[in-house]
């Protein structure tokens, strides 16, 4: 019977169940798609990251979700090197992984945080109608037209749409609609809605942030770091803030699982967190996606 660890990590936050779980599975350099995939669709988590040899890199990451592989995911890499670390399989300093976007570098410091660069960043404004965003959200319109910034389909690896909204109580007062949501990204060809205010619940917060992705089986993410480098990114380019190396973007409060994403936009973009292991177990290694996963 094959077998292989696996692991719940949870990133973007020091305290167990907090932040967002990510699957990780340190030895996964024989596995193939399916397997993966059905590993990825019994942890649950909303993504979970496989740990292969690269010949261009330190390691190798692929994401999958319980739905489909994704090319990048910065909570599951921030998990991925917190676990590595907390394990003494790697030391504080500099490494590289290779993903489907290419070889992004990560920088671990002694106290365990984590820090991804992400690709540069593409940013464009979209003619996209403020009042059918506003209703694939569940909100007004008023409440995307007046912060006065625009609507846009920002990348740094994964493409996002940009949503400001003017108050934390319309993030609070969201009733998303997830087919209208998954609709409007196939049309802008965007992972996800990444919907944000600067109304925030703690003072030295740049923002508070929310993340639908359901075309990805994500209806609402806890805390995202792609796209966190992503509306940093953004941010930057509207040139909405006077310092963008030092942002500190909250989420998951909705979800009961509060984190934070450290960004910092200058001549690269990256983002940071700490993490913390929560579950560790076996997962039986299944001959094809047909077949049933056991945990042991």
């Amino acid at each position: 019977m094959d077998t292989r660890d696996a692991y719940l990590v949870d990133a973007f936050t020091d305290e167990p169940t907090d932040g967002n779980p990510a699957g990780v599975v340190p030895e996964a350099e024989d596995l193939d798609a399916d397997q993966m995939g059905a590993i990825a669709n019994e942890l649950g988590a909303s993504e979970t990251v496989f740990l292969r040899d690269s010949d261009g890199a330190d390691r190798q990451l692929r994401y999958f979700t319980p739905e489909t592989e994704v090319d990048l995911c910065g909570h599951a890499t921030i998990a991925a090197h917190a676990w590595l670390y907390e394990h003494g399989v790697i030391g504080a300093g500099e490494h590289t992984v290779e993903t489907a976007v290419g070889v992004l570098d990560v920088r671990v410091e002694s106290d365990g945080t984590v820090w991804m660069s992400q690709n540069d960043p593409t940013v464009v404004e979209l003619d996209a109608d403020a009042a059918q965003v506003a209703d694939a959200l569940g909100i007004e319109a008023d409440a995307i037209r007046a912060v006065g910034l625009p609507i846009a389909r920002t990348s740094t690896g994964l493409p996002f749409l940009a949503v400001p909204v003017e108050y934390f109580a319309h993030l609070s007062s969201m009733e998303p609609d997830m087919r209208a949501i998954e609709q409007l990204c196939a049309t802008h060809d965007a992972t996800g809605i990444y919907a944000f205010t600067f109304d925030t619940l703690e003072g030295d917060s740049t923002l508070h942030g929310r993340m639908f992705a359901p075309g990805a089986g994500v209806e609402e993410d806890p805390v995202t770091g792609t796209a966190s480098g992503a509306v940093g990114a953004y941010l930057a380019y509207q040139g909405a803030l006077e310092e963008t190396t030092d942002m500190v973007f909250e989420q998951g409060h909705f979800l009961n699982r509060p984190g934070t994403v450290s960004v910092s936009v200058g001549p690269t973009v990256e983002v940071g967190g700490r993490a913390v292991t929560t579950l560790e177990g076996t997962v039986v290694v299944p001959e094809s996606d047909d077949d049933e996963i056991i945990e042991v």
